[in-house]
């Protein structure tokens, strides 16, 4: 009676579409269950999805080949491009400050383990498939397997007698050595560093505060008689470092307005002030002395609002060109864009997304709202045009054949490095066209777990058939010792280098080491063990250049040494 639901349930070897559906959402599922749970500080999260899909392949379950290839390579294309929206603005802005210093070491680290796989090829006798399979699961990087498997289809078709190994079961094989491995690392060199995790975070927020300053407001009173008569745009222009005046109100008056750049300062004139805390107290020190009006805050005459920018009318505009000051008498003193605060200038160029703070009469708010737009909802529902115009283009990018002399096929970006780049891109100059680069956080989230969930699915249950086997056959324990070596080694000397050489912060070391093995488990390991959230930042400022170089390194192995 029960028949068809064994058959649903049950492996199968030859399987329908129905029981390849199946077969992904109970190695998702169950993935997802058991990496919620703790093992000490440790929770592998979606990395689970890997284990439970090679324990399924294992006792025979099985997902059809064309559905396989679907689910792999379009949740690879969909994590990437997930990652790419996400870290893109932090990635960018962040080379300005350490991010460069931070990358290169990252970057070094991923070129060192490529030669250390060099040398294994040259001096053990496995094909380069299999290492790079060992490589990219050491360093628990799964685009850089993508990259290897489309590689190696792109040798198939153009030398279709010639064998090639599946890296697919190296990786299987390893992967939990990547895992382990960083987190070890990240124990054991907290230990002999005799790491404090509280004397680091002081450390962190010293440099931060001297580095990155957040914007704040501040009120004065014009003292000064050299400034009485002068204009606001002369006494900000003489003063030679970026402020915004965002009201005024004169002595003797309760009335606030928010300045035009001609307005003339009057003595005992109290001022609004928006920009960096130091230069704010130097301006103050010069025109004349803090304030404690309280009349200046008033919302009677004038309203602070924030509006979002979601209107075409809007977008990649300058404030300058929207000039909302002399069309509508409001002022911007605030810009937000993912997660960051920008100080307004006029040669500032909106994206959609943006949220503006702005202050003004309330019917001029409403006005200047039909031209931004400051729809909330818009920006709630997911824009399928932009996403699907943004996972073309990535797609198209990375079937670009890049002709390098001396390789036997053209290399390409590929599935992975392709919708990467174009993210990064899209995220830095806020859209291309009609794709934006805003996506909800959470939608964000859902893309790029769903997409890396699909993947771990997919290449579990394909290396779990036969799993075993394949471990017996070629000698398992070798592999990982090899795969030992491509762990170990970039690591302890990146953590050498980067502490006692580059002098890195310990807390954004942990997160550089996360993120050069492009491992969330042990990011999410770490941010416990360490009690801080200073891992995240580091892990996403050199996440997208080690992913993009992983992918090369693993392609340009295959195609130098097949």
């Amino acid at each position: 009676m029960l028949d068809w639901l064994r058959t649903l349930l049950l492996p199968a070897e030859n399987p329908n579409i129905t029981q390849s559906i199946v077969v992904i959402m109970l190695a998702v599922g169950t993935g997802i269950f058991f990496g919620r749970l703790k093992l000490g500080k440790i929770t592998f999260g979606v990395s689970a999805v890997m284990f439970t899909g090679l324990i399924l392949g294992h006792f025979g379950y099985r997902i059809e080949t064309h559905i396989l290839d679907f689910i792999r390579d379009f949740g690879l294309i969909l994590f990437v491009y997930g990652i790419g929206l996400q870290v893109g603005p932090s990635f960018f802005s962040s080379f300005r400050n350490e991010g460069l210093k931070f990358n290169i070491l990252a970057v070094s680290t991923v070129l060192l383990g490529g030669l250390i796989t060099a040398l294994l090829f040259h001096f053990t006798g496995l094909k380069i498939e299999d290492l790079v399979g060992i490589m990219s699961g050491s360093v628990t990087n799964t685009p850089g397997l993508g990259a290897a498997k489309n590689t190696i289809e792109e040798l198939q078709h153009t030398f279709p007698g010639r064998p090639f190994n599946d890296p697919t079961i190296g990786y299987a094989i390893t992967y939990p050595l990547g895992v382990f491995g960083i987190i070890g690392v990240v124990i054991l060199s907290k230990i002999l560093l005799k790491i404090n995790p509280e004397a680091e975070m002081r450390r962190f927020r010293m440099a931060k505060i001297n580095r990155e300053l957040p914007l704040v407001h501040m009120k004065m009173r014009v003292t000064n008689p050299e400034f009485f008569g002068k204009s606001i745009f002369q006494a900000t222009k003489d003063f030679g470092r970026p402020i915004v005046i965002s009201r005024l109100k004169h002595s003797g008056s309760a009335a606030v307005q928010s300045p035009t750049a001609d307005m003339l300062m009057r003595d005992r004139d109290v001022l609004m002030l928006v920009g960096l805390e130091n230069d704010l107290k130097d301006f103050i020190a010069i025109v004349g002395r803090p304030s404690t009006d309280q009349f200046i805050e008033s919302d009677e005459d004038i309203h602070s609002r924030n509006i979002f920018v979601t209107k075409a009318s809007a977008i990649h505009k300058t404030l300058a060109e929207l000039d909302l000051y002399n069309t509508y008498d409001l002022k911007v003193t605030r810009v937000f864009r993912a997660g960051r605060e920008i100080l307004p200038r006029p040669s500032l160029e909106l994206f959609y997304g943006d949220k503006l703070r702005v202050i003004g009469a309330k019917d001029a708010i409403a006005e200047v709202e039909k031209i931004i737009g400051n729809s909330e909802k818009k920006l709630l529902e997911p824009d399928f045009l932009s996403l699907f115009g943004g996972l073309l283009l990535g797609v198209i990018l990375g079937s670009i054949p890049i002709v390098i002399p001396n390789l036997p096929v053209p290399l390409k970006l590929g599935f992975a490095a392709g919708p990467l780049i174009v993210a990064l891109l899209i995220s830095r100059f806020g859209g291309i066209s009609f794709i934006h680069s805003y996506i909800n956080n959470g939608a964000i989230y859902f893309m790029k777990d769903f997409g890396i969930c699909m993947f771990f699915a997919a290449v579990g249950i394909h290396a779990g058939d036969g799993f075993y086997e394949n471990f017996v056959k070629y000698n398992g324990w070798m592999w990982l010792l090899y795969g030992s070596a491509i762990t170990f080694i970039p690591l302890i000397l990146m953590v050498i280098i980067g502490r006692f050489i580059l002098k890195i912060n310990y807390l954004q070391l942990a997160g550089i080491m996360s993120g050069s093995y492009t491992d969330p488990a042990a990011l999410s390991f770490s941010t416990n063990y360490l009690d801080s959230d200073i891992p995240v930042q580091s892990y996403a400022q050199v996440y997208p250049l080690v992913t993009i170089f992983r992918i090369f390194v693993a392609s340009l192995l295959i195609l130098l040494l097949t």
